[in-house]
């Protein structure tokens, strides 16, 4: 659906805005029911009088090609949208207020903001959802789990979440070698492996190489200090390699940036989300 700040021209605003409140008190739109409406609020002479409202109704050949009209104004609000955040971030470049970090995260946002702008839902029937909701209902009777999001691993854990929700920011808190890490890598693990969901993990301790090696050996059920002294039995390398395998084809995605920060995180997490959907 377009809206009155795609339009170009002040004056084209200014007529679809009162195209929309006409709609919307479910009145009908034409020439006459426009004018008196523009001149209701004291708008007609601003966009042009009568004689361009006539004109511009006149230009039109045909209204059965609506559709390629909205995608033209779409595309070219587009186009303009990014021409002025171009020109934002230009200018932030040359002013150097602030640090190269914090105006690459702008600049990020700015952009990013754009393509949000243009995701649209457009409304749904209750008939619909009704039917949607009453099968999931169904659905979370005959299923045999209790988990509505996604599963940790832990029975324990899940009985108390039911799971991990979208929008939810959950802490694991803990004093140092209380086994924090391996609690959170395991559930990573469990996710992306046993779950098919995509995991994204920032390491600000150990390094990518640790954490792999950490999981190989969890996936692989084997001695991770016999690992690290390079001491491997026989019989632990068939299980290795295919904790190898699995891993391997597992949507894991790991930063290990010494002193990342918020802003870092927050960069990162917006491009993962847009290349992977994670």
């Amino acid at each position: 659906i377009l809206k009155p700040e795609d339009f170009y021209k002040k004056s084209h605003q200014i007529i679809f805005k009162c195209i929309l409140e006409l709609f919307e008190k479910s009145s009908g739109v034409d020439l006459v029911t426009l004018t008196e409406e523009l001149n209701r609020v004291n708008l007609l002479e601003e966009i042009g009088g009568v004689t361009y409202l006539t004109n511009l109704i006149n230009s039109v050949p045909t209204a059965a090609n609506v559709e390629y009209y909205i995608k033209i104004i779409e595309e070219k609000s587009i186009l303009r949208n990014l021409i002025n955040s171009a020109t934002k971030i230009i200018s932030m470049g040359y002013e150097e207020k602030e640090d190269a970090k914090v105006l690459l995260d702008k600049a990020e946002h700015l952009v990013f903001e754009i393509s949000q702008r243009n995701i649209r839902q457009s409304f749904v029937p209750i008939k619909e959802l009704i039917t949607d909701s009453y099968e999931k209902i169904e659905d979370l009777y005959h299923r045999e789990e209790f988990i509505t999001g996604v599963s940790s691993g832990f029975d324990e854990f899940d009985e108390i979440t039911t799971g991990f929700q979208p929008s939810e920011f959950i802490v694991i808190a803990g004093r140092p070698a209380m086994g924090k890490t391996a609690f959170c890598m395991s559930i990573a693990q469990y996710a992306s492996i046993s779950k098919n969901t995509p995991v994204a993990i920032f390491s600000l301790e150990m390094s990518k190489s640790q954490l792999v090696q950490r999981m190989l050996c969890s996936e692989a059920r084997i001695d991770a200090h016999n690992l690290r002294k390079g001491r491997l039995a026989e019989k632990d390398w068939a299980p290795l390699s295919n904790a190898a395998g699995r891993l391997a084809s597992a949507s894991i995605f790991i930063d290990d940036t010494a002193g990342i920060t918020c802003l870092e995180i927050k960069a990162k997490a917006r491009r993962l989300k847009a290349q992977h959907n994670l």
